[in-house]
């Protein structure tokens, strides 16, 4: 089974050397941001001013966002006291490939709303590495630590695997009594979006959408984590 893991070329495009220039970039991205130039656009400019690679213009946009989306996103956040007997929905993929990474040595970006995230993405396809049960569990040993009421996850109905991901994610609640169910969703994003209850996930679509959300991805990091390679410009 394999490693998510960084990619070939990530220690040269995220060396140290390379900090003071991301940050100016992110600056410059957010900056844009706020003057509500399009994210293409503001990542445009700022890429071929600061000469990025692809990885490291990926990184930006992770990183990035305008004042206003910040605080919106942070009016509509969560404390950990306040999950609490709480009904949460997973973004799972979301989540999983997140921790999945952390726990890999792959690098994860802290960004500017508070969230961390990584640049990996599944394409249309996901396959189980060396990390996702141990992810799976920190997540739900997390969720019991914060006495949420009940979980579930929704999983991309057609991203492949997800279906076999689904049924082993059930095999782990029982072996640990964990409280959740899985579900495959056609379209999670919307369905998280439209949510009452209290959303899991760090995509920022979902984040500005959503009336209330949990910050679990820096929960656990910061928590389990210690380990994870975070760079934060």
């Amino acid at each position: 089974m394999r490693n998510r893991g960084k990619q070939s070329g990530d220690d040269t495009c995220f060396a140290a050397k390379w900090h003071p220039v991301l940050k100016e970039a992110v600056n410059d991205y957010c900056y844009l941001l706020t003057r509500e130039y399009a994210e293409n656009s503001a990542l445009q400019v700022v890429g071929n001013r600061y000469r990025l690679n692809q990885r490291q213009r990926s990184a930006i946009r992770r990183i990035g966002s305008g004042e206003e989306t910040i605080k919106r996103r942070q009016h509509s956040h969560c404390s950990p006291a306040s999950v609490k007997d709480s009904v949460v929905e997973v973004d799972g993929f979301n989540m999983l490939i997140l921790l999945e990474n952390a726990l890999s040595g792959a690098f994860i970006f802290k960004a500017r709303d508070g969230t961390y995230r990584d640049i990996s993405s599944v394409h249309g396809s996901y396959k189980r590495v060396t990390k996702t049960e141990d992810a799976i569990i920190l997540i739900g040993k997390a969720l019991e630590e914060l006495h949420v009421k009940s979980v579930k996850w929704y999983l991309d109905q057609p991203v492949s695997n997800s279906g076999r991901l689904k049924t082993r994610m059930m095999e782990i609640a029982r072996q640990h009594q964990f409280n959740w169910e899985v579900e495959l969703l056609m379209n999670p994003d919307k369905k998280l979006a439209q949510s009452e209850c209290v959303v899991i996930s760090s995509d920022g679509w979902i984040l500005d959408r959503v009336n209330r959300w949990f910050n679990l991805g820096a929960y656990v990091i910061e928590k389990q984590i210690k380990e994870a390679n975070v760079m934060v410009v």
